[in-house]
C-alpha cells in the first residue's frame, strides 16, 4: 500500500488547437528558460510552439514541461467544465503545480498539471463542496476521495506491469455493454471533471474549512482486507445505494454494497414491481431532502441549478427520442415501441435496457451508457420506470421517464452525507455508513 504522498498527472482539457494563459510568477520552461505574464502555446505540424509575453520560448516541440519557482501558479484560460452536462460552461482556472503541454497523435494540445495529492485533495474538496459545509462532511470526503485516488494509481500500474488495459465494451449480437472509467485517459493519471473528481485547481477559493479537513485526514484512508478502497461517490442515491459491477466491471467490491441511506432499513429492489413502487414513491432519506441551506453547503453554485434530483420527471416525444438515441448510440431504431429494464441493481438502477424499435432491437448496458444514450447530456440515473402514451394502433406518442437519485449510486452520497453530518455523525461514521465493513487507516 501507500506509504508517501505522491505526485498525480490531472487532465485540465484536451484536443486543443491553442491555448492561452498567464503565469503568475516565474515559472522555468523545459529547465532552461525563464518565463512570468502571459502565455499562448499553438499546436503546428512540427509541434507545440510557446510564447511567452509575446516572445517565442520554444519553437516546436511535442512535450513542453513548466516548473513553478516556489509558490508561482499559472492559470488556463476557457476551460471547458461540466462536459456533456446541461450545465457546461468555460472558466479561467489557476492551479499550482507544474504544467504541461503534451501534443497528441492528431496533432492538438493536452494539457496537464502536475500536483501533490493533498493540494489536488483540497481542490477537489472545495470544487465537490461548498465552502460552508460541515467539517464532518468535508473530512468524510476528503477520505474518501484520497482512497478511490489511490486506489485508481493502484490499478493503473497492474495494468501497465500486465501490459493489457481492462476491457470496457462488450458486443454481441443484440446487446452492447459499455462503461467508463479513468483508464479511457492515456497520457494523464485523472482528469479535471465529473468524469474522475472535479478539480478546478485554486480558482475556487479554499476555504479554511476545506484546508483543514485536508489536513485533519492527511495520509487517511479506506481500507478493506488490506487493501485500499476504491472509494467512488455521486449526488444522491435516491433512497438505496448500488453495486459497483452494475455501473462497472463484473467484479463484486464488498464494501460497496446496497446501504439503505436512512436511519430504518429499506429493502433492496428484486422485483419489477417493487422497482415501479419505490421510484414512483417519496421515501424518508437522508438525500431526501431540499433545504436550501443543506445543498448550498454540498452543491457548487451551477449544481444547484438541479432541483430535484430525489425523485425527478423526463418527458419526451417519441422522435425527439428517437433522434437522441441516433444521434448517441449510431443505431437507426426506427419507430421506437417501447423501453423494457431487462435487469436492475438493488438500488432501482436499470444496468441492462431493452430499446425495441421497428428496425432493430438492442440490450444497452451497464448504468452510464443507458443513461447516456437516453438523453442529450446525461439522465440523473439509471433508476427510472417508464409511462409511455400511445396512438390508437399502439404507437408511441410520448415516453415520460420517472426517475430517482443523481449519479451512478456506488458509495458515498454526497448529499445524504452532508445531512448525516448535519445531523451530529462523525466523519468514520459517514464513511462506514456507505463503505460497510472498511476500515479508516492513516498511510503516511
Amino acid at each position: 500500500m501507500i506509504s508517501s504522498e505522491p505526485i498525480i498527472t490531472v487532465g485540465i482539457i484536451e484536443r486543443l488547437p491553442s491555448l492561452r494563459g498567464e503565469f503568475h510568477g516565474a515559472f522555468l520552461v523545459d529547465g532552461k528558460t525563464p518565463c512570468s505574464g502571459s502565455y499562448e502555446a499553438v499546436a503546428t505540424p512540427a509541434g507545440i510552439s510557446l510564447k511567452c509575453a509575446g516572445k517565442e520560448i520554444v519553437p516546436a516541440a511535442t512535450m513542453i514541461r513548466c516548473l513553478p519557482d516556489g509558490e508561482s501558479t499559472f492559470t488556463v484560460f476557457d476551460v471547458v467544465i461540466g462536459i456533456n452536462f446541461h450545465w457546461e460552461r468555460k472558466e479561467n482556472q489557476t492551479f499550482q503545480g507544474a504544467l504541461r503541454l503534451v501534443q497528441r497523435a492528431d496533432g492538438t494540445i493536452s494539457v496537464i498539471n502536475e500536483v501533490a495529492l493533498e493540494k489536488y485533495l483540497a481542490s477537489v474538496i472545495s470544487s465537490e463542496m461548498s465552502a460552508t459545509a460541515p467539517m464532518e462532511l468535508l473530512e468524510a470526503h476528503a477520505i474518501t476521495s484520497r482512497s478511490w485516488l489511490a486506489a485508481m494509481l493502484d490499478r493503473e500500474q497492474a495494468e501497465k506491469n500486465v501490459g493489457v488495459p481492462s476491457q470496457r465494451c462488450i458486443e454481441k449480437e443484440g446487446e452492447i455493454v459499455r462503461w467508463y472509467d479513468r483508464e479511457d485517459h492515456d497520457l494523464f493519471d485523472v482528469c479535471a471533471d465529473d468524469h474522475c473528481q472535479r478539480y478546478q485547481g485554486i480558482s475556487k477559493i479554499i476555504s479554511a474549512n476545506a484546508a483543514a479537513a485536508i489536513q485533519a485526514t492527511r495520509g487517511v484512508f479506506l481500507v478493506y482486507d488490506n487493501k485500499i478502497c476504491d472509494a467512488r461517490f455521486y449526488k444522491s442515491c435516491g433512497g438505496l445505494t448500488e453495486l459497483f459491477e452494475n455501473s462497472w466491471e463484473d467484479t463484486h467490491v464488498p464494501y460497496i454494497e446496497c446501504v439503505s441511506d436512512a436511519p430504518q432499513q429499506y429493502p433492496p429492489i428484486e422485483t419489477e414491481e417493487e422497482a415501479q413502487r419505490w421510484i414512483r414513491s417519496n421515501p424518508d432519506a437522508y438525500c431526501n431532502t431540499n433545504d436550501g441551506n443543506i445543498l448550498r453547503m454540498v452543491l457548487p453554485s451551477f449544481d444547484q441549478e438541479t432541483t430535484d434530483f430525489y425523485r425527478w420527471t423526463v418527458k419526451y416525444k417519441r422522435e425527439e427520442l428517437e433522434e437522441i438515441l441516433a444521434k448517441k448510440s449510431g443505431i437507426d431504431f426506427g419507430t421506437v415501441m417501447n423501453l423494457v429494464p431487462i435487469q436492475r441493481g438493488p438500488s432501482g438502477r436499470i444496468f441492462r435496457l431493452r430499446i425495441e424499435g421497428t428496425k432493430k432491437t438492442i440490450i444497452v448496458g451497464k448504468e452510464l451508457e443507458i443513461r447516456r444514450w437516453l438523453s442529450r447530456s446525461h439522465l440523473y440515473s439509471g433508476a427510472f420506470v417508464v409511462d409511455a402514451d400511445r396512438d390508437e394502433k399502439g404507437v408511441p406518442i410520448t415516453f415520460t421517464l420517472r426517475g430517482a437519485g443523481w449519479g451512478h449510486g456506488a458509495g458515498l452520497c454526497q448529499i445524504g452525507a452532508a445531512v448525516m453530518a448535519v445531523k451530529g455523525f462523525k466523519p468514520e461514521q459517514i464513511v462506514k455508513h456507505y463503505f460497510p465493513g472498511a476500515e479508516v487507516k492513516k498511510l503516511y
